[in-house]
C-alpha cells in the first residue's frame, strides 16, 4: 500500500510538473504572438514614413498613384523629391497632360512609366505611349513596367509570344523617345522570363526596405518603399532611390 501511494504521488507530480510546462509554453507562446503582433505593428508605422539614408542615395523621387487623386508636385518635392515617374496605364489623355505639366512646374525632373501588358500587342500600347508623351530630351529615361504576367490573358498568350512583343514595345518607346528604355522589372516577371539575362537595359527593381538582388545583376533604380506616406498625395507614393 505504501508503495502504491508512493506512486501515485509520483504521478501527481509528474501531471503538476506538466501541467506547470504546459502554462509556460502557453505563456511564451502568448508573449511570442504579442510581440510579433506589436513588431508588425511598428514595421507598419515605421515604412509610412521610412526612405533610405540620402547621404548613400543622394537622388532620390517618386513614382505617384495611376489614379485621378490630386497630387501636389511642389510637396512632393519640397519632402525630397528631386524626380518623378507618372504612370501611363490607366490615365486618361487630359488628366496625365495636366499632371505632366504640374510636375515639371514645379521643378520636378518628369518620367514616364508605362505598364505592359502582355494580353494586348505593342504596336496598341506603344500607340498610346507616342500619342501622350511628348518628344522631348528634357525627359527622364522612359520606363516600362513589368509585373503582370500572361497568365489570365483570353485568348492565351504563350511565354514567346510575350517576350517578342515586350522587346517590339522597347523598340518602338526607344524610337519614340530617342533614348534607351528602363525596365521596372518584377520578381515574379523575372522569375518566369529571365528579362534581366536576356535584354540589356538598366533595371528598376522594387523591395521594401531590403536592396533587392532578384535580377541577379546591378540596378539602376530601386523602389525602396511601396506606400509611403506623404503630405504631397492622398494616396500613398513608391518613393524610388537611384544608385550611382
Amino acid at each position: 500500500m505504501v508503495a502504491s501511494r508512493a506512486k501515485g504521488a509520483k504521478r501527481a507530480r509528474t501531471r503538476s510538473r506538466g501541467a506547470r510546462r504546459r502554462r509556460w509554453l502557453l505563456r511564451l507562446t502568448s508573449l511570442a504572438v504579442l510581440f510579433g503582433i506589436a513588431f508588425a505593428a511598428w514595421l507598419w508605422w515605421d515604412m509610412r514614413s521610412w526612405r533610405p539614408d540620402e547621404t548613400r542615395y543622394p537622388e532620390q523621387g517618386a513614382l505617384v498613384p495611376a489614379g485621378a487623386g490630386e497630387v501636389g508636385f511642389a510637396t512632393l518635392k519640397a519632402v525630397g523629391a528631386q524626380f518623378v515617374y507618372l504612370p501611363l496605364a490607366t490615365a486618361s489623355p487630359a488628366g496625365f497632360a495636366e499632371r505632366f505639366a504640374r510636375a515639371r512646374q514645379a521643378g520636378l525632373q518628369v518620367g514616364v512609366v508605362l505598364d505592359f501588358d502582355p494580353c494586348l500587342g505593342a504596336d496598341a500600347q506603344s500607340g498610346m505611349f507616342a500619342q501622350m508623351v511628348p518628344r522631348d530630351t528634357g525627359l527622364l529615361p522612359p520606363a516600362i513596367g513589368l509585373d503582370r504576367l500572361a497568365d489570365g490573358c483570353i485568348p492565351k498568350v504563350s511565354d514567346a509570344a510575350v517576350e517578342s512583343e515586350l522587346m517590339t514595345l522597347i523598340n518602338q518607346i526607344e524610337t519614340h523617345a530617342g533614348r534607351s528604355a528602363i525596365l521596372k522589372l518584377g520578381a515574379a516577371f523575372q522569375d518566369r522570363h529571365k528579362t534581366a539575362t536576356t535584354m540589356a537595359r538598366d533595371l528598376w527593381l522594387a523591395r521594401d526596405r531590403a536592396r533587392p538582388d532578384y535580377a541577379g545583376r546591378p540596378w539602376l533604380l530601386w523602389s525602396a518603399n511601396s506606400a509611403l506616406v506623404t503630405e504631397a498625395a492622398a494616396e500613398p507614393v513608391e518613393w524610388v532611390v537611384v544608385q550611382k
